[in-house]
């Protein structure tokens, strides 16, 4: 059965080193965000770095091992050192269409969200980005970095698309009609967020 991927790509204000409240508040709220996205129904995997005790290394530096090597949109200009890299990027795998809106759309997360221009510039891009994937299939960071790019220059269509256009596995629309707590109308299109 497909699996849904889904790749979310911001830009911080100011590099993840920044000893600024702000940015020390995101760093607070991710670690427990991710803790109650792991636990969610539908979540299968999310991309970690092999060797997690390296600490200080930057994502452009971690073993990723079968999420492939680190990288990120062509649009993305700022550090990619430890001291300057001003980024928050997630890979991650699901079930179904459902369960990845609902995790991201409720909770913690969602709390996160209301926050988000605190804390991420706003950049004329798509935030995130589905696309479905045969099951066993390992998603890459370039597979997410390739459909967020062609989401934004095209569009949804079935090899990418947001929450707001999406496509079941088989490629024909899938709305939002009941896949959430919100209508249609409510849910912000990933072309206006970052």
């Amino acid at each position: 059965m497909p699996q849904l991927a889904l790749y979310t790509f911001g830009v911080l204000k100011s590099p993840l080193t920044d000893p600024a409240r702000l940015t020390r508040e995101f760093h607070e709220s991710g670690e427990a965000v991710y803790r109650e996205i792991g636990q969610h129904p539908g979540y299968v995997a999310r991309a970690e770095a092999v060797d997690r005790s390296l600490g200080a290394r930057t994502d452009f530096d971690s073993d990723w091992g079968e999420w492939g090597e680190f990288v990120v949109p062509t649009w993305y200009g700022k550090g990619r050192t430890a001291e300057t890299v001003a980024l928050a990027a997630t890979l991650s795998l699901w079930t179904d269409l459902r369960s990845a809106f609902d995790s991201i759309y409720n909770g913690l997360h969602r709390a996160a969200l209301n926050r988000r221009y605190d804390w991420f510039e706003r950049t004329g891009h798509p935030g995130y980005v589905s696309w479905w994937v045969a099951d066993g299939t390992i998603p890459t960071w370039q597979d997410g970095v390739s459909r967020m790019e062609h989401l934004h220059d095209h569009g949804s269509a079935p090899y990418a698309f947001s929450f707001h256009h999406s496509f079941d596995p088989g490629g024909t629309p899938a709305g939002l009609k009941g896949i959430g707590p919100r209508s249609e109308s409510s849910v912000p299109d990933s072309s206006t967020r970052s």
